[in-house]
């Protein structure tokens, strides 16, 4: 299994947004086999960072899911949606590998 992990740097005056944003990939991860874990948006302290995290069985399936959301309709649209919101301002990857018990 590998987990990506993404660390965005937000707008804090675009969380609605955001958040509308997050909510379309919540929904598209599934789509694609993998499973979304959620995301955490600003609480207390920092105000325009947020991270979400989503699993897939291998990089081999990460990688199919890139190829394929560049063609998929519902992906274009959040691609949209992100470019014209203006809703965050950068992200990193990060991959991990989950260790359960």
């Amino acid at each position: 299994m590998i987990t990506c992990h993404l660390r965005y740097v937000i707008d804090a005056a675009k969380i609605a947004e955001f958040e509308e944003y997050c909510r379309m990939w919540l929904a598209l991860i599934p789509k694609f086999g993998g499973q979304h874990h959620g995301y955490l948006l600003p609480s207390e302290g920092a105000s325009n960072i947020a991270l979400g995290s989503f699993s897939f069985q291998s990089f081999a399936e990460y990688e199919q899911y890139r190829i394929k959301s560049l063609q998929d309709p519902e992906c274009q649209m959040a691609f949209r949606f992100a470019k014209e919101t203006k809703c965050f301002l950068s992200y990193e990857r990060t991959f991990f590998r989950p260790l359960f018990k």
